[in-house]
């Protein structure tokens, strides 16, 4: 259990996280995968990095009873620093991050796969923000760059979910295989990046960012505000504890 990194093909880094049973990753788990993804990228012999999931789903975002346990602010704080420290690593990894997809990708899985910088999905993903319903806002800025705005808004307001066929369709993953494909095809295609020269790699990942139109760190972390601002009213712990089914909510 845990956040684990293995080299399968030369080259490639698959970083693979397991914490069972939904891969909701506690405060540490966030800490621990956004090292992972960053000691992998530093590597001068990674030319690529592949992100999976072993388990029922990819993501399920933060573990919610850790921060229902806490009688303090702390978890709280901790989920928000670990999941922008998570998604920065991916954001920022000095190699190309492919993101292996199965089964559930929600929340802070969002939020992994909106940074990555190519999408490989099984048949059976479902992506989407239930963060509404869990008394939480964030993840927009990266959910924005898998759908056009009006659909983001969409699924944002609703907590509804997309499959991968549908993001395929809007060109946000690169490919839709057969759930017990879904490794070796992200492979494959890691193997063909990580066939490039390292330093230009490096290189044209570097300039890519530097040419995105959306600062991502900067912008999710102003969605934490409201996160955090939501929590202070208590309107946000009265909808995490029901998992947005408390009527008391629309008041």
């Amino acid at each position: 259990m845990g956040v684990s990194t293995s080299v399968p093909r030369e080259g490639v880094a698959l970083v693979t996280v397991d914490f069972p049973p939904v891969n909701a990753l506690p405060v540490q788990g966030w800490y621990d995968l956004a090292a992972a993804v960053r000691a992998a990228g530093a590597d001068p012999d990674i030319r690529c990095v592949v992100l999976t999931s072993v388990g029922r789903g990819f993501n399920a975002g933060v573990d919610i009873k850790e921060m229902q346990r806490a009688e303090g602010p702390e978890a709280l704080i901790g989920a928000n620093r670990g999941c922008f420290e998570a998604f920065a690593a991916v954001y920022e990894c000095e190699v190309p991050v492919v993101a292996a997809v199965h089964g559930f990708c929600l929340g802070g899985g969002i939020g992994l796969v909106g940074n990555a910088d190519v999408i490989v999905a099984a048949e059976d993903a479902t992506f989407g923000l239930p963060e509404l319903d869990r008394g939480a806002l964030g993840a927009a800025t990266h959910l924005a760059r898998l759908v056009p705005q009006h659909l983001m808004r969409t699924l944002y307001y609703t907590s509804r979910t997309v499959t991968a066929e549908e993001l395929h369709r809007h060109g946000s993953v690169f490919g839709v295989v057969p759930r017990e494909g879904l490794t070796g095809a992200a492979l494959d295609l890691a193997g063909e990046i990580a066939a490039k020269n390292g330093v230009l790699i490096r290189l044209a990942k570097a300039a890519i960012n530097g040419i995105d139109p959306v600062d991502v760190r900067r912008s999710y972390r102003f969605e934490q505000g409201f996160t955090f601002e939501a929590n202070l009213s208590g309107v946000a712990g009265r909808v995490r504890d029901t998992f947005g089914t408390d009527k008391e909510q629309r008041s």
